[in-house]
């Protein structure tokens, strides 16, 4: 029997917005970016529309990003936006209030928990659970987390990587470390600063990052061309950087990854640790595109390495999957997934 209550998984990033829909799949992906009027509290945008105007507004137009370290840094914004995303996916004129399933970080407080389940309601969700990340990322990259095995996950976002060990459908081992994407484009945006003396946008640091950066040598090093403002005659300048120097400026936040998963698996019971080294441990999220992180994680742990099939969906995939077995899971009363 179909259920006539909309049910919606949502990925509520530090970068990204990711919902899936149960019986559509992934029915949007967006920026997690709000466009609002200064005067008024309005939204004039939200998503890639909104992350088009970072700094590129008015004074009386501001583009920001609600969410910081993967919990929610701006409450209001946060929750005008997830209106927004359900009025869009699910429409205004609804009977039923849809079920959300909302991802929240493994190191998440309750104080940060509850106001995700309050900015839902208030957004317009009837019932609200909330799944753990890394849980989702496990679930979406297809790994048997029902078997009493050992299975690792890095699910590298925007705000925060999340490195968990899983078993019989339960967190055995867990920390999290405030470094993902950002982070990165933070020091790229640095290094340029220092050694070049431009400035650049968020923007251009990500698509640096994403062209031409790496976590380990490339078989073939490359170069771009970078336009900013020159910080000393305040004119626009253009500058050519290369892979090698980009890979340098990257190495503070990839080294704490790599410290962050070593850290867990110190403290792995060897029994799942040995099944870790035969099933490898598994890369997800956007992070997890950074080519050769996969290589220098592997090199750092003596662990084969493998990036998700769809390291961006992994998430939200995982939270449909878990939508789907909402109904079971509720009437066994097992807590470990919804809280």
């Amino acid at each position: 029997m179909v259920s006539l209550v909309p049910e919606l998984g949502i990925d509520l990033g530090t970068a990204n917005l990711v919902v899936y829909q149960r019986g559509k799949g992934i029915v949007l992906r967006e920026p997690s970016v709000v466009a609002m009027s200064v005067t008024t509290g309005k939204i004039l945008a939200v998503g890639e529309e909104a992350r088009l105007m970072i700094g590129r507004t008015p004074g009386n137009i501001v583009a920001i990003r609600p969410m910081s370290d993967g919990v929610i840094a701006d409450y209001t914004t946060t929750r005008k936006m997830l209106e927004y995303i359900i009025r869009k996916v699910v429409g205004r004129k609804r009977v039923f209030k849809p079920r959300v399933l909302v991802c929240v970080p493994s190191g998440v407080t309750d104080v940060q928990r509850r106001a995700v389940l309050q900015a839902a309601r208030e957004a317009g969700a009837g019932e609200v659970y909330t799944i753990e990340e890394p849980m989702a990322a496990a679930i979406g990259a297809g790994l048997p987390i029902t078997s009493p095995g050992g299975n690792m996950v890095v699910d590298i976002g925007g705000g925060t990587t999340d490195v968990a060990v899983i078993s019989m459908e339960g967190i055995v081992v867990s920390d999290n470390a405030r470094v993902g994407g950002g982070k990165m484009d933070d020091v790229i945006i640095r290094h340029i600063r220092v050694n070049h003396n431009l400035m650049v946008g968020d923007r251009s640091a990500e698509e640096i990052k994403i062209r031409i950066g790496s976590a380990y040598p490339l078989e073939e090093e490359t170069t771009m061309p970078v336009r900013g403002r020159d910080l000393v005659e305040g004119l626009p300048r253009t500058i050519t950087v290369t892979t090698e120097e980009i890979r340098q400026a990257l190495s503070e936040p990839v080294t704490q990854i790599v410290d962050k998963v070593r850290s867990v698996l110190e403290v792995t019971p060897p029994e799942l640790s040995a099944d870790i080294i035969e099933r490898g441990i598994f890369l997800t999220g956007g992070g997890a595109l950074l080519r050769g992180l996969d290589k220098l994680l592997s090199a750092a742990t003596g662990i084969p390495v493998h990036v998700a099939d769809d390291p961006l969906s992994c998430v939200a995939i995982g939270t449909g999957r878990a939508l789907e077995e909402l109904p079971a899971i509720r009437k066994s009363g097992y807590r470990g997934i919804l809280n």
